[in-house]
C-alpha cells in the first residue's frame, strides 16, 4: 500500500471522525488510529471472504474411530 492510500490519526480525532475515516477506508484508503504517536490499530476496507469448499482435507476415518473409548482414556477426558 502506498505511503498516500495511509491516513494516520490519533485516537481522540479518530474518536471525533470515526464516521469520516470509514468513509475514507470504504473508498480503499487504509487508517492508522496511534496513541502517543505510537499505531496501535489499523482499520482497512473489509474483504468478504471466499467461499469455503468442503473436502479440502480428503480422507477416510478408520472404524476404530467410531468406538467408544477405553474407560480409562474416557476418564481422563472427563477430569
Amino acid at each position: 500500500m502506498k505511503k498516500s492510500d495511509q491516513t494516520v490519526v490519533n485516537t481522540h480525532e479518530a474518536k471525533t471522525n470515526l464516521s469520516r475515516l470509514l468513509e475514507k477506508v470504504s473508498k480503499g484508503k487504509e487508517v492508522v488510529i496511534a496513541s502517543a504517536g505510537r499505531p496501535i490499530a489499523r482499520l482497512v476496507p473489509f474483504k468478504k471472504p471466499s467461499p469455503r469448499e468442503p473436502g479440502l482435507a480428503k480422507g477416510t476415518l478408520p472404524e476404530a474411530f467410531f468406538e467408544p473409548l477405553p474407560p480409562d482414556e474416557l476418564k481422563a477426558w472427563e477430569s
